[in-house]
């Protein structure tokens, strides 16, 4: 058996004591006549509080001998009932790891959770982001507890508030199947899209139903170039009865929940007693931001101080760089949100900060530039802070590693590890999707170099960046890091929406 099967058996044991302290000869006589004097000898049973460890390994003399002696001193003898051990299993541990039942550590496939026999409890565990493990942690305890997630009325998909145990919003969780042309999506408004206007149905350059890949994906970006606008959002499953879930699947949980009630041997062999989870993204909830939109009219009449318009340019700058990389087909006002505050210190000087939150990220990551009916445009062009060559400071944070190959690639490397997780993914979109990137960091690139405005940047035509083909040449050649760039000749027929 290897190490990996043991199992520590932690027992309650009991010592029976001998009336007579014997000497060593006198228990050799004693030896002689243990039959009788078995029969005769009066024992009681002392229950003590000390742990035996039974584990699986080599015992050697003295440690044998010492869990072996047997001491009398009453006249009864133990019942069969008495001698049975009190047997409690506790999950082997390493030798870097400690017992915390209650933490949100190793032992969290002990925690409830509504369809946790199905749940893979590693799939919502970050290694290299604990925090965020544990704020996903904090809302499955929240749902076990009932404090539920609840819908956001606003939108065109099934999104949701997700809270802690204490009630408080912690993040947005946004299921695959609940997209905006998601099966069960709760909202009306995009079936009757469906239905009455199936020509102009869904967006034609993005793959349908990845909005919570397209999420996590632009989180992803946002890290590695440390732009720091996008609150933290990755892939976790979750379940909840608050989900839009199918009639069927809610009555298969409950015929199932009713048969472990009343048949529990029968329940037990059941791969799942709950609803099931759920896949999708779940991003950080930001406190104290308000729609870009709202500010951006106050600044109209009110303006800003001028350390604070500087950072938000910087800012700016950053939302700018984030939406071109990832191509984002739906960055209107109202999706970006903008946290101002104008305190001032006690000794009079003006404090305050100003920052920007990129959150709806879900229409993101096409496969090819937009050609059709609409050119879907980024709303913030038409923003006087677009008009402003890109700073200095932006241009040395980000054109390093815009300029290196090896970082363009890497990026494309955790973008696939991240995208093939989806069921239906498919490698050829993939390669699509990363060509259309490629390209917008080929423009972001130049422009950077060249100093020129967010409205100078848009306006150049789009590249798409492709990996060359071999086209029969012999194998001793490799093309993996050879590319080819192409401009796209069709434009969408309205291009100012």
């Amino acid at each position: 058996m290897s190490d990996s099967e043991q199992r520590q058996l932690h027992v309650p044991y009991r010592e029976y004591h001998s009336q007579n302290n014997s000497s060593p000869a006198t228990t050799a006589a004693a030896a002689t006549a243990a039959a009788a004097a078995a029969a005769a000898a009066a024992t009681a049973l002392v229950e003590t509080d000390a742990l035996v460890d039974l584990s699986i390994a080599p015992i050697n003399s003295s440690s044998s001998s010492h869990h072996q002696r047997l001491s009398l001193h009453n006249d009864q003898p133990p019942s069969p009932a008495d001698l049975l051990p009190d047997v409690e299993f506790i999950p082997s541990l390493s030798n870097d790891q400690t017992l915390a039942i209650d933490s949100s550590g190793i032992d969290r496939e002990s925690q409830p959770l509504l369809g946790r026999l199905e749940l893979d409890v590693t799939f919502n565990r970050f290694p290299d982001d604990p925090q965020f493990s544990e704020l996903v942690w904090q809302a499955e305890c929240a749902i076990d507890n009932g404090v539920y997630p609840e819908r956001i009325y606003q939108g065109s998909s099934g999104s949701y508030f997700v809270k802690n145990p204490a009630g408080k919003i912690i993040g947005v969780f946004k299921p695959k199947d609940e997209e905006p042309y998601g099966r069960l999506n709760p909202k009306w408004t995009k079936w009757m899209h469906k239905l009455c206007c199936p020509c102009c149905f869904g967006r034609s350059c993005l793959i349908p139903n990845q909005g919570y890949l397209s999420e996590a994906g632009a989180s992803l970006v946002d890290r590695k170039l440390s732009l720091g606008i996008v609150p933290n959002t990755r892939v976790v499953k979750l379940v909840s009865e608050v989900f839009n879930y199918p009639r069927l699947d809610r009555q298969k949980a409950r015929m199932k929940q009713a048969i472990m009630d009343q048949f529990p041997t029968v329940g037990s062999h059941f791969n799942r007693i709950g609803l099931p989870p759920k896949v999708g993204s779940f991003q950080v909830f930001v406190d104290g931001y308000k729609d870009a939109d709202y500010w951006l009219r106050r600044w109209e009449s009110e303006s800003m101080p001028a350390h604070l318009s500087r950072e938000f340019q910087l800012q700016f700058e950053r939302l700018v760089i984030l939406d071109y990389i990832i191509r984002n087909t739906d960055r209107g006002n109202d999706n970006w949100l903008i946290k101002y505050d104008t305190s001032v210190s006690k000794n009079g000087i003006e404090q305050g900060e100003v920052k920007i939150a990129a959150i709806d990220n879900g229409l993101a990551f096409p496969f090819k530039h937009p050609d059709s009916w609409r050119a879907y445009p980024y709303h913030w062009a038409w923003l006087t802070q677009a008009k402003q060559p890109f700073s200095e400071v932006t241009r040395e944070l980000v054109l390093p590693q815009l300029s290196d190959q090896n970082f363009v690639q890497d990026l494309c490397d955790d973008l696939y590890q991240l995208f093939k997780q989806d069921k239906g993914f498919d490698r050829h979109h993939f390669d699509r999707q990363m060509s259309v990137m490629r390209g917008q960091i080929l423009n972001l690139q130049q422009a950077l170099k060249d100093a020129k405005s967010p409205v100078q940047l848009v306006q150049m035509p789009a590249v798409i960046v492709e990996k060359a083909k071999g086209n029969g040449t012999p194998r001793l050649f490799s093309f993996s890091d050879t590319f080819t760039q192409r401009f796209q000749n069709k434009s969408p027929f309205f291009s100012w929406c």
